[in-house]
């Protein structure tokens, strides 16, 4: 069972948002919550919220089950950009500097360990690789054979004599 929570317009930039996604990713919700309240980062009050709010998603929906809110993770979380407000700062001899204000649109989605799917294909393939490897022969390396390098051709006297003369030559006037 999952449920998500999208927080749009939040006045932290993307850039920012993102050290936060990646921390939570994958964690236990109440690990991940832990995590949150006490980062020293701009963007984690409006992460944290977005968690809470999935999580009460989940435990509030109309179905017949119940969830336990211990026991749900953070299946997905991603950050897209918003729309960004541009100003302009004065700067010295009536020169003025953009600023860009950027926004970011928060995507939570979480999940209960039973809609995980279980990586039962990723487990078979490792074992299948040795046996694989034991039932073919080991290549042998041969050398190369030497083959026979063609001369290269004289160069002309001509030519080069020719652009020594006239680079070293001066106008007389």
């Amino acid at each position: 069972m999952e449920a998500r929570c999208v927080a749009k317009y939040l006045r932290v930039t993307p850039r920012k948002l993102r050290l936060l996604a990646d921390l939570v990713r994958g964690k236990n919700v109440n690990e991940a919550i832990s995590l949150l309240k006490f980062t020293p980062k701009a963007g984690a009050k409006p992460t944290l919220k977005a968690i809470q709010s999935a999580v009460a998603n989940v435990v509030n929906r109309d179905d017949s089950r119940e969830v336990d809110p211990d026991t749900l993770f953070v299946h997905t979380i991603f950050v897209d950009e918003g729309p960004t407000l541009k100003r302009f700062l004065p700067r010295a001899m009536g020169r003025a500097t953009p600023i860009r204000k950027r926004m970011s649109h928060l995507t939570v989605l979480v999940a209960t360990p039973a809609g995980k799917e279980a990586p039962a294909t990723e487990e078979a393939t490792p074992e299948a690789a040795p046996e694989t490897a034991e039932a073919k022969p080991a290549r042998k390396i041969r050398a190369k054979k030497a083959t026979p390098t063609k001369s290269a051709k004289p160069r002309t006297a001509r030519k080069s004599a020719a652009k020594t003369k006239t680079i070293g030559k001066k106008k007389a006037k």
